[in-house]
Parts: C-alpha cells; structure tokens; sequence
C-alpha cells in the first residue's frame, strides 16, 4: 500500500498555507492526502461558554472547507479527513506513523527569513519518526484576508453560547490586526463604556497591568471598566 501524506489543519492561515502545500505534494508522490484535526478536551479556560458541541462543530467545519478547497485545486486527488479527541502533538504523530510525510504550518518573522515554531510543532517533530515538513505562510494580503476570516470565525463561536443566554442584546464584533490599545482607544470616542480584562497574576514588583489595559485607563474617551479572571 501506498503511503499517504498527512497534514494537521485547525483553520488557521499557517495550517492552509500547510494544507495546500501537502496536496501538492501528494499529487507529486500520487499518494493519498489525510487531513487531520485534533481536538484536546477540555479546551483551556481562555475559551469560557464554549461548549463541546460548538468546538466539534468548529472542528468540521475547518476540515469540510480545507477538503473543500483542496478538491478545487486538484480534483482528482484522494483526501480523507480525520478529527480526534487528544492533545494535538500526540494525536499527529500517531496518525503520521503509517505516513509517508507530515506536514504542519509554522508563522513566518514578518518579513524576516525564518519561522515561529508553535508548541505543538516541536511536540510533534520530537515524537515521531516519519519526516515533517514545516511550511511557512506567505506574507501578503491574502493572509490578512485569511486570519481575518479566521479569527472571525472564532469569535463567532465564542459568542454563541452568550447569544443563547442573552437574545436581546444585540451584539456586534470588528477583526482587526495591529495595537489593541490603540484600536480600543480609538473605538472609545462615543461608547458609553469600554470594557478590558486583566490576568491576575502578581511579580515580585507587585500587581502586573498588561498594554492593553493601560493603554485604554490612561487614553479612553469613555469611562472604563476592569475585570480581573483567572
């Protein structure tokens, strides 16, 4: 039997770019493609009222337009999909042990030659034999465009469960790259109220405010409100 070529997908811009980079591989090789989503549950508690019904459905959602797109481009290449319920770096190097290659994405330094290696990726390089290939996402607008729809997505998902618990407040979000204190201050002029969270976490210098919040304390239009969690 032939061997296939694995590839993780989570959505995100770097894992596309990884994505298409993948098929065209497998078509050079005439191997199939497997796409692969690993879900680690319960998601970390940066994600609050994001239930396991609104992950799973992220999660295929995320595989369906990967597959989607890869057809387009080369429709004669066989791909299977595949979503899983483990720590991510495990579950792509057991699913590359009867691979030929995996593939995974990796952000490129701006417009500096190199890569910002995730967690997950070292994890992953360090725990299975099969070669990996770690491609880079092009800097251009199109990958703007792409983390745009990206984190839009996830917002969208974040909010759900406080859309069902709040039906009557209407809500309305922005995605936008650059300073978030800037941002924040700018939106500022006209709200009645700008809201920013803090990590509790304390040095040995005492209480840490992030950027953000001191940006938007010391240059808000409007009054502010601070909330603290964990």
């Amino acid at each position: 039997m032939k061997s296939h070529v694995t590839v993780g997908v989570d959505g995100s811009p770097e894992s596309r770019a990884a994505a298409r980079w993948a098929a065209q591989e497998a078509v050079l090789r005439q191997v199939p493609l497997r796409l692969v989503h690993a879900v680690d549950w319960p998601l970390d508690p940066v994600f609050p009222g994001l239930g396991r019904q609104d992950v799973d459905r992220w999660a295929d959602q995320a595989l369906t337009e990967a597959a989607q797109e890869l057809h387009g481009r080369h429709p004669n290449l066989e791909i299977t999909t595949r979503c899983l319920t483990a720590r991510p770096a495990a579950a792509l190097a057991a699913e590359a042990a009867d691979a030929g290659l995996l593939v995974l994405g990796s952000r490129g330094l701006g417009g500096l030659v190199g890569f910002i290696v995730g967690s997950v990726a070292t994890a992953t390089v360090v725990a299975t034999d099969t070669p990996v290939v770690l491609v880079r996402v092009a800097d251009d607008p199109d990958n703007e465009r792409d983390i745009g729809r990206s984190v839009t997505r996830m917002v969208d998902d974040m909010l759900l469960p406080w859309h069902h618990k709040f039906p009557d407040v209407n809500v309305s979000h922005n995605v936008f790259m650059g300073s978030a204190g800037e941002h924040l201050v700018r939106a500022s002029q006209g709200a009645g109220l700008v809201v920013v969270g803090r990590h509790v976490r304390r040095s040995p210098l005492g209480v840490h405010l992030g950027s953000v919040a001191h940006a938007v304390l010391h240059h808000a239009a409007a009054p502010v409100a601070v909330i603290a969690h964990g």
